[in-house]
């Protein structure tokens, strides 16, 4: 039986060492003081919270399915059905069902939401008149979309959702890399409009649940990861160096007076920059692609009310604020709004979480925990009326939290990976590569772990 080192406790390497755990031993080392990455939890007015990610993608079947696998299948949970609401022109307005990424497909019902302003609308509805040569190579979201459909919609539709799931700028984040299908359609030409359209689904029925997410918090699925596979998680541990052996990898530890880990073959699970200077003597094109990647640092501040004390109880489940509203707030979600789990687990309670942070908003993020939260507040209390006094707060950071998928980030990513094939034994994974949300890294870590064993990539669970 082979042996592997994982580096890297996140998410992605819990997966491979799932998919590893009864064909190979594994150690799995992670640098800070618990596995789980950004599936963490906290806690505010003794109610547990994730301080991380809350919901995972389901239309991507991976986390979803793994989740059932280490048994977890029988809490997987809905979040309340509600419209996508943005705050902007100084209120709350629902963004039309259909859309793609804000990118609006009903022009008529987008129209009568005060969204975007007539001359807005206007350069919209020209869209299907435009001319469109087919898209040679990679372009920004921003510039495709602004050429397509104008600033006023890439700033108020697009512009928040990229935020929600990047922390990045729409006019830096790469059209291959974020919105692949957009990006197809690019490159054939012709109208963007028009071949959204014709891809709606037709058919009764309600749509499926785009997100899932687990009773009890989402960091419930590190902790199953870690119980079911079984193997060894040294915590705590820094990864110093990585030495090539007659036989496969050395794992050099930090502060460690031991000779490190010895193994047939490393899986690289760590985030980019941190990954970037184990690689550097033996792959040093990926070094230097890794080390190019920016990343996106974040805070999220999760509020507790009495219920009994607000004068109203929002309603939906949260909203997005476009960049171009000049708040610190960028989303708000009303969880217990959102996850019927949490309603009845605090049922005197409204608890709310605000996000915090974009590329380049580091200044911001420099506050201390009241300082950052009162902010939130004033903010929060503007936008949906006065709320009183928190009961709690709680306020989580993630430094470099966010890899920045820039254009041409594929090509990087296919020169990261062609440079480390050349290394046997070697494998790397995580949201730096083919995607950041949960359901890409869970497939990520997967195929990682089977190539690890010889095996074909995306071979299922």
């Amino acid at each position: 039986m082979q042996s592997v080192v994982i580096i890297g406790g996140g998410v992605s390497g819990l997966t491979a060492a799932w998919h590893l755990r009864s064909e190979a031993e594994v150690t799995v080392v992670e640098a800070g003081p618990r596995p789980g990455g950004i599936l963490r939890s906290g806690t505010v007015a003794g109610v547990p919270v994730d301080d991380g990610a809350e919901a995972m993608l389901a239309l991507r079947p991976e986390a979803v399915d793994l989740a059932k696998a280490v048994g977890l299948g029988d809490d997987l949970v809905t979040p309340t059905r509600a419209p996508v609401t943005m705050w902007t022109r100084g209120t709350l307005r629902a963004l039309p069902a259909g859309h793609v990424m804000g990118i609006p497909t009903d022009l008529a019902a987008l129209r009568d939401t005060g969204l975007l302003s007539p001359e807005g609308l206007a350069r919209l509805a020209r869209e299907e008149e435009l001319p469109a040569a087919p898209l040679d190579g990679d372009t920004s979201v921003g510039a495709y979309l602004t050429d397509r459909l104008g600033w006023e919609a890439v700033d108020r539709l697009v512009e928040p959702l990229l935020g929600g799931v990047y922390a990045g700028r729409a006019d830096r984040i790469s059209l291959r890399a974020a919105l692949p299908g957009v990006a197809d359609i690019a490159a054939r030409g012709g109208s963007l409009l028009a071949a959204l359209r014709s891809r709606k689904p037709s058919g009764a029925g309600a749509p499926p649940a785009v997100m899932q997410g687990l009773r009890g918090g989402l960091a419930r699925l590190p902790h199953a990861l870690a119980d079911t596979c079984g193997v060894r998680v040294l915590t705590g541990t820094r990864v110093r160096e990585l030495r090539r052996t007659a036989t496969g990898w050395q794992v050099a530890l930090s502060g460690s007076s031991r000779r490190g880990l010895e193994a047939d073959a490393v899986i690289l699970a760590a985030p980019a920059y941190a990954a970037a200077p184990l690689l550097r003597p033996h792959a040093p094109a990926a070094a230097r692609e890794l080390s190019a990647i920016e990343h996106a640092s974040m805070a999220l501040v999760t509020l507790a009310f009495e219920r009994a004390q607000l004068p109203g109880v929002p309603r939906g489940n949260g909203f997005l604020v476009p960049p171009v509203e000049g708040k610190a707030v960028k989303a708000a979600t009303f969880l217990t709004n959102k996850w019927q789990w949490l309603a009845e687990a605090a049922p005197g309670t409204f608890i709310l979480r605000a996000s915090v942070g974009r590329l380049g908003e580091e200044s911001l993020l420099g506050r201390e925990d009241g300082e950052l939260a009162a902010v939130c507040l004033a903010e929060l209390s503007e936008i949906l009326g006065p709320l009183g006094r928190p009961l709690d707060f709680h306020v989580s950071r993630w430094a470099r939290g966010l890899p920045q998928y820039s254009v041409g980030h594929l090509d990087r990513v296919r020169t990261i990976r062609d440079a480390v094939a050349g290394l046997p034994g070697l494998e790397v994974c995580g949201a730096a590569y083919e995607g950041v949300g949960i359901a890409a890294c869970v497939a990520g870590a997967r195929d990682a772990a089977l190539r690890t064993l010889g095996r074909t990539a995306g071979s299922g669970l």
